[in-house]
């Protein structure tokens, strides 16, 4: 059995609507950034960076979302969720997913998590007020440049799409107007309808 560590509001949600889709055998248990927990003795010995997600399998421990996305994919591959039997059209799907990783989660992060980069207040505050510009930027390059449509890389549905869909729960509080990318947000409310996803978001409030 897999077990998925994850924080509420936080990219996690990607890997937990995954392993729904995948008809995998898990456990999740939420994590309190609020009590500090990512950084307490227990999970520090199973993830060290103090950070979520983390997935614990039969051969060790998973971090880092792309990641975790691929090794669902290869591990259940009737549930079809990456073009596993093509390298060029994978490596397509590591790409967009690397994409959300390093730049968009990036971008999100600096509107609370300046201290990763800067100590004076001036320099959180800068960083902040960027955020719905480079947060903008990011979704509107993904709109018009990687999307295919229907999802993300085109007819079939993949493990880009949860996370797509993850990064897209922040844009309202990062003051971007999903809107303003009509194929992202008609993406998300397909999204939003999926099974997985209602459970997983059920879960996550229960």
């Amino acid at each position: 059995m897999l077990k998925l560590y994850y924080a509420t509001g936080t990219c996690a949600l990607a890997t937990y609507i995954t392993l729904e889709e995948a008809g995998a055998d898990y456990t999740a248990e939420r994590l309190s950034f609020k009590d500090n927990q990512q950084n307490s003795p227990d999970y520090l010995a199973i993830n060290p960076k103090g950070r979520v997600p983390a997935l614990v399998t039969d051969r060790g421990v998973l971090t880092e979302t792309p990641a975790m996305l691929a090794y669902l994919a290869q591990t259940f591959p009737k549930a079809k969720l990456a073009p596993l039997d093509d390298p060029f059209d994978f490596a397509q799907v590591q790409s967009f997913n690397s994409y959300l990783c390093s730049t968009v989660h990036i971008n999100h992060a600096h509107k609370m998590r300046g201290a990763r980069w800067a100590t004076e207040e001036s320099s959180f505050a800068d960083m902040k007020a960027m955020v719905p510009k480079t947060m903008g930027a990011c979704f509107k390059l993904i709109e018009q440049k990687m999307f295919k449509g229907p999802w993300v890389m085109g007819d079939q549905y993949t493990i880009c799409d949860p996370y797509l869909h993850t990064l897209s729960t922040w844009l309202e509080g990062d003051s971007v107007d999903i809107n303003a990318t009509p194929k992202i947000a008609d993406h998300f409310k397909r999204m939003s309808d999926r099974p997985a996803v209602s459970k997983v978001m059920a879960a996550q409030k229960a």
